[in-house]
């Protein structure tokens, strides 16, 4: 998929190094096509490296993509520099008269805490309301899909008595293959998760507009989406790197948490030896089928149509 990025984004040269095809705006901007306007709010402290994960696995498709980054403007980023915030993200106040064909939120490693204690709820929950009428389809992750299931239906969060860490086991709903964001989907699959708070799949049931698609026995419910498809909530990290969940063990243990190893993540369950990248194919199908199924092959040429999805399966 030709990813339309900016030159100096940091991700360009990590990308093509993979031999993933990213297109400059010059050349983009002289190609006479619409492409899927993506919004994406990256709420992860490391922007840098998330903006990567993203952007890789949403280049498995022939469709070309034009990315905003938008972050939070209550909330100042310890970890991502003010010249790269300015550079190459937007706070909602400068997009909100946009629409766009999709949307991505990400995890925000703030589950401690209840959702209203989070000091950008307010801006997150406009950005929600905003996401009714100005998004066609939107896609959450981990902490993003635990606030908005949260925020949309009034479904709680329940704290774990340990972190939850490693690569599960999954298994999808044979009931609901017929779903298109599960096409070509083995009836089991693998998934990271690193998180302190879980959902309950019966919480989720309640309601007759949302379907559980996958879940773990271990890490719980994972795919869930709405009937009409304007909303997929995922509960772990697929977009993480190999060394991913390796970085978040050694920082834990250099300040003195005494985390358990990832679960099923090294060989052996031994951090010594060879991490098991078991995950990759699952990730790059779900983004895909999201984006080719409930995004390009449904969402309005005319942008300014966002908003009506009655015709959304």
């Amino acid at each position: 998929m030709p990813i339309r990025i900016p030159d100096a984004l940091p991700a360009k040269k990590i990308l093509e190094s993979e031999n993933i095809f990213v297109m400059p705006t010059s050349r983009a901007d002289s190609q006479h096509i619409r492409p899927l306007k993506l919004i994406v709010l990256n709420i992860m402290p490391t922007k840098i490296v998330t903006e990567t994960q993203l952007l890789r696995m949403l280049s498995n498709t022939p469709l070309q993509i034009d990315v905003d980054w938008i972050h939070m403007k209550s909330h100042e980023s310890k970890n991502t520099s003010q010249e790269h915030l300015l550079a190459f993200y937007h706070t909602f106040d400068e997009i909100k008269e946009n629409k766009y064909d999709g949307m991505i939120i990400t995890g925000a490693p703030v589950e401690k805490l209840s959702f209203e204690e989070v000091d950008y709820w307010e801006e997150f929950t406009q950005i929600l309301e905003w996401s009714k009428t100005n998004v066609f389809s939107t896609f959450y992750i981990c902490w993003a899909a635990q606030a908005a299931l949260h925020y949309f239906y009034g479904i709680n969060k329940y704290r774990l008595d340990k972190k939850l860490s490693g690569v599960y086991d999954h298994e999808t709903n044979v009931k609901k293959m017929k779903r298109k964001i599960l096409r070509g989907f083995d009836f089991q699959f693998y998934a990271p998760h690193s998180r302190y708070t879980t959902l309950l799949e019966k919480d989720i049931l309640k309601f007759d507009d949302l379907d559980v698609l996958a879940s773990s026995k271990e890490a719980g419910p994972y795919l869930i989406g709405s009937v009409n498809g304007s909303r997929f909530f995922v509960t772990g990290h697929p977009e993480y790197d190999p060394e991913t969940l390796h970085n978040e063990y050694v920082r834990d243990v250099n300040k003195g948490l005494n985390p358990d190893i990832p679960m099923n993540y090294y060989k052996d369950n031994d951090c010594s030896k060879a991490i098991q990248v078991k995950w990759r194919s699952h990730a790059y199908l779900l983004f895909s089928n999201w984006l080719n199924y409930y995004v390009y092959q449904q969402t309005p040429y005319d942008l300014n149509m966002v908003g009506d999805k009655s015709h959304m399966k």
